[in-house]
């Protein structure tokens, strides 16, 4: 059985009445990556700020790497590696020089750092602009160099804290390899994203967390499995044809829903059949007719409700964690 490199139980932080967290318990382990997963203010940042010692618990007991985040916060800091959503950087350095000063400062001789530089500059794509100063890089480029600086020394934890947000899909899906080599090597994973597709690709098990608490755990596939199959998709472009092909289908089937030029309804054995004979009756002519299995993003919206939910909360933790 795999070391739990990450044992969480019961864990709760409050910011006067309001509870950002309360009760949330889960583990991970080595060569595992767990997606943390919810609506803003649901707690996540708040979770990520006690393991990484920023915040300390009211309750409850947090250990990473087999250290207590209360009383051995030192070790628990040399035991992670941490990527933020915002970039720790020096803007009057190069970024060569950025990677080359936090190896210095974790450890690294000039020269292991230096080669350690090289190497995360070639696998994030950085050549081009390894010597110019921070100051003039993009945000995507930041966030880029910042998540290099995260992994300039291997530690068994990395805490990834919205990671990609502002990267563009190819330097997206460069950091998704990234982590899979990590997991692959026993790095105990953690991520926070607001990219459920994300999640998706890399997450073995998913988190959602309301309001402070768990609602709801497992692999991507039993989460959707929880919304009961297939759904059925059925696009039309214009207004007047898609208002009679909604009516319809109400006639039919319940739970139809409309999202812009979207109609969708839960699929069953024979949905599509009664689907495009109904269409035909009415004269419709649809863009186009899908079943596909629910994403996560479904099953984010059905578990958690709205994603503007209790705000305040990870704004006040956010605060107080800086």
């Amino acid at each position: 059985m795999s070391q739990q490199l990450i044992q969480v139980s019961d864990l709760r932080r409050s910011f006067g009445a309001t509870a950002a967290v309360d009760g949330v318990s889960f583990e991970v382990a080595a060569g595992e990556v767990v997606g943390l997963l919810g609506p803003n203010g649901a707690g996540k940042t708040t979770t990520i700020h006690c393991l990484t010692t920023l915040l300390k618990p009211d309750s409850g007991t947090a250990r990473v790497a087999g250290f207590d985040v209360v009383t051995q916060g030192a070790e628990v800091r040399r035991s992670i590696a941490v990527t933020g959503q915002f970039a720790a950087l020096d803007e009057l350095l190069t970024g060569r020089e950025n990677l080359v000063l936090f190896g210095r400062l974790l450890g690294l001789g000039r020269q292991p750092a230096t080669a350690r530089a090289d190497e995360l500059i070639d696998r994030f794509d950085l050549g081009e602009v390894a010597g110019k100063a921070v100051r003039t890089y993009s945000g995507g480029l930041r966030r880029r160099l910042d998540l290099a600086a995260s992994l300039v020394v291997d530690r068994p934890v990395l805490i990834l804290d919205e990671p990609t947000t502002g990267l563009d899909p190819r330097s997206r899906r460069a950091l998704w390899e990234v982590v899979r080599e990590l997991r692959d090597g026993g790095t105990a994973v953690l991520l926070t994203t607001q990219y459920l597709e994300e999640a998706d690709q890399l997450a073995g098990r998913v988190l959602l967390i309301d309001r402070g608490r768990v609602s709801a755990e497992g692999t991507p596939d039993e989460l959707k499995r929880q919304l009961g199959g297939a759904v059925c998709e059925v696009r039309i472009e214009d207004p007047r044809a898609r208002t009679v092909a909604a009516e319809q289908l109400r006639a039919a089937f319940d739970g139809l829903t409309e999202d812009e030029d979207v109609l969708r309804l839960a699929a069953g054995s024979g949905t599509l059949t009664e689907v495009v004979r109904r269409l035909e009756s009415a004269g419709v002519e649809a863009d186009d007719v899908t079943v596909r299995r629910p994403t996560l993003d479904e099953v984010f919206l059905s578990l958690t409700g709205s994603v503007d939910a209790e705000k305040a909360v990870d704004a006040d933790a956010a605060g107080a964690g800086r």
